[in-house]
């Protein structure tokens, strides 16, 4: 059986090159959906698995087109950084292809 990702961070599932993906623009902690909600989550699901059926190219990403809202407004409210324009909006950080590592050990021990 082939497997899928499901994924609410776009850059950081392209940055580890999985075999198939899907993303939905969702907020973290939410990639199937609002709680309580059976009803998309199971459209969602139905969504991923045609898509995992139909990708052929290993590495393949594919945007499911659903979303929390209509007008991507959920965003202004998400922050994983704490610093920012302090306009309001996103401000979470552009991943990078480079790892990062918290200490010198997990560079080494990563074979970095």
């Amino acid at each position: 059986m082939p497997t899928i990702c499901l994924t609410a961070a776009y850059s950081i599932t392209a940055s580890v090159n999985p075999p198939r993906a899907t993303f939905v623009d969702l907020p973290l902690g939410n990639t199937v959906g609002r709680p309580h909600d059976p009803e998309f989550q199971r459209d969602l699901l139905r969504r991923a698995f045609a898509a995992a059926e139909a990708m052929v190219q290993p590495g393949t990403i594919t945007d499911l087109g659903v979303g929390w809202d209509g007008d991507g407004s959920w965003k202004r409210f998400a922050s994983s950084t704490g610093v920012g324009s302090g306009d309001g909006g996103d401000d979470r950080r552009q991943r990078v292809d480079t790892p990062q590592y918290q200490y010198e050990s997990d560079r080494l021990a990563a074979g970095g």
